[in-house]
């Protein structure tokens, strides 16, 4: 009978003494929870940030106005002379004078050099010695045609050998003419690799003397079929030539008509002018002006938010970011042309646009220029 007393006593013991154990389980349980919890918003925290709502945000900005808005074709050129030409002798032969030497001052249809034509020069000696006796005969002839004496035939066969010989010298004399170098400009020798006693061949390269007008110059370049439409004579263009350490503001004097086949260019031309910097073969970096707006709208490239739906901004709204969606046009050195979407007086943020929404609390801390 006591060992039965003993069991349930026992057994409440043991419930009681279990009670506390299980709470204290629970608890450890529970902090273990807290801990991982707590480990993960800090980890959240990390990474979207805690930023106060109520807060705004710190940005720049830029007043809208209107001002004059220029779009630049940026081409590489080479400035050239504008006479610039190679004179070749127009027959073959061997040289047996030169009476020029490079950096000389030459007129217009100087003598440069002259080819042995020497077999020419006896052929006209001889043809000048027939046409004196034929000019004596046809004389006689004639004075005795002016006194009736002999036929009308013998006086015009006198005068037609005479005639004829006067024209075989001409084609003898301009014969012999092709056996020497002729400057066609007046302009400076530039280039001239030749000797006595040198054969040439007419145009081949080597056997000709360059002459050179550098007193006037042009900017000769190749710009791309896309601008066909806005590229023309009269446009305003830059040239920079930075081998010469210059540049000068002038307008395009030339610009083809005709697209090349191959490149699906056209040329354009520019005359310069007389300066000593520049010489012919020069690069020449040209920037012509190919829309102009003198009364535009623009704002920096970086403030301008792209989406599907379209490009936007964000205005500065007494404090508040408000979201608008622009029209652009060009844009050229960091500067886009707004055509629809903002007006005089608006405040674009241009700093920080990626860091709010429509409907942020934002402050303005530089406006630019």
């Amino acid at each position: 009978m006591k060992k039965l007393l003993y069991i349930p006593a026992i057994l409440f013991l043991a419930a009681c003494s279990n009670k506390p154990k299980d709470k204290k389980a629970e608890l450890a349980d529970l902090q273990k929870q807290q801990q991982e919890i707590n480990a993960k918003i800090t980890k959240l925290q990390s990474e979207v940030g805690t930023v106060d709502s109520t807060k705004a945000v710190e940005v720049g900005a830029i007043d809208v106005k209107t001002g004059t808005f220029v779009n630049y074709v940026q081409i590489q050129g080479k400035i050239d002379a504008q006479d610039n030409v190679t004179a070749y002798p127009q027959s073959p032969g061997t040289i047996t004078a030169l009476y020029v030497k490079p950096g000389q001052h030459v007129s217009r249809g100087q003598i440069l050099a002259q080819l042995d034509a020497s077999v020419l020069h006896q052929q006209i000696a001889q043809t000048e010695a027939n046409v004196d006796l034929q000019k004596t005969i046809y004389q006689r002839q004639k004075n005795l045609w002016d006194q009736k004496i002999g036929t009308e035939v013998q006086f015009l066969q006198a005068q037609t050998n005479y005639q004829a010989g006067l024209k075989s010298i001409a084609a003898l004399r301009s014969q012999a003419n092709l056996y020497r170098i002729v400057s066609p400009i007046s302009g400076t020798v530039d280039q001239m690799d030749l000797k006595l006693g040198q054969s040439l061949q007419p145009g081949q390269p080597g056997n000709g003397i360059r002459i050179v007008n550098a007193d006037i110059l042009k900017v000769k370049a190749d710009v791309p079929e896309s601008y066909a439409g806005s590229v023309n004579t009269g446009n305003r263009v830059l040239i920079l030539v930075p081998d010469a350490k210059d540049s000068l503001t002038t307008t395009v004097t030339f610009a083809s008509k005709a697209i090349d086949a191959t490149s699906r260019s056209f040329a354009v031309e520019i005359k310069l002018p007389e300066r000593k910097s520049l010489r012919p073969n020069m690069t020449a970096l040209l920037k012509i002006a190919n829309y102009t707006n003198a009364a535009a709208i623009t704002i920096p490239v970086k403030s301008i938010q792209r989406s599907e739906s379209g490009d936007y901004v964000y205005l500065n709204a007494n404090g508040i970011a408000k979201r608008t969606t622009v029209k652009i046009g060009a844009t050229y050195g960091g500067q886009s042309e707004i055509l629809s979407g903002l007006k005089v007086g608006d405040q674009v943020i241009t700093d920080g646009v990626t860091d709010i929404e429509d409907g942020d609390k934002v402050k303005v801390t530089q406006i630019a220029n």
